[in-house]
């Protein structure tokens, strides 16, 4: 299957399923998407513009200059998504999701929302997620490195591993007694 059309407006799309194909110079714009699947696709100069996923499978997806801008993410699997193949990646949003394993380094994405989500294995290394909301997601194993979570927000984020001296913590908020996994990396001993 593949969309006929290079471009869409305001269209709802229900119980789509791909797998292993290219979806090339496409524009969703104001789309939704609800039970959808693409697995092993790529995303070749595509464009999804204020589109709502809802309920979507998203595995091991290249999305070669594509932007994603104001895109919302809900109850999906977004799973081994590198992000930072993407053109842009701008205003995203997921809310009790999956991201697992998937890659946003190198990228600048402040104001990022990723709450009650699952978020083991991620790459945010050199990442500007400035502004970003993190309430209740689990970050197990995932790499924070020179990442920008300045004005942050993890009230409630649980399995983070953030080295306080090489990533910018300015004015984040963390809640205890998850908070105390911050002092791991300063080589001293609590007792």
């Amino acid at each position: 299957m593949s969309f006929s059309k290079t471009a869409y407006y305001q269209e709802k799309f229900n119980k789509l399923s791909f797998f292993n194909e290219i979806i090339e110079a496409t524009v969703f714009e104001e789309c939704d998407f609800e039970t959808c699947s693409f697995i092993n696709c790529k995303f070749e100069k595509c464009k999804f513009l204020r589109c709502n996923l809802k309920e979507c499978t998203l595995s091991a997806i290249d999305p070669h200059d594509t932007r994603f801008m104001e895109v919302k993410f809900s109850g999906s699997k977004v799973l081994g998504f590198d992000w930072a193949k993407a053109a842009k990646a701008e205003d995203l949003s997921f809310t009790d999701c999956q991201i697992n394993y998937s890659n946003f380094k190198l990228l600048k994405v402040p104001n990022i929302k990723i709450i009650n989500c699952q978020a083991k294995e991620v790459d945010f290394i050199e990442t500007d997620m400035n502004h970003g909301t993190f309430k209740n997601t689990d970050f197990e194993n995932s790499r924070f490195l020179k990442t920008d979570l300045s004005y942050s927000d993890f009230s409630g984020a649980k399995n983070y591993s953030i080295n306080l001296l090489d990533n910018n913590l300015k004015k984040a908020r963390f809640s205890l007694p998850e908070a105390i996994s911050l002092l791991n990396g300063l080589d001293i001993i609590i007792e």
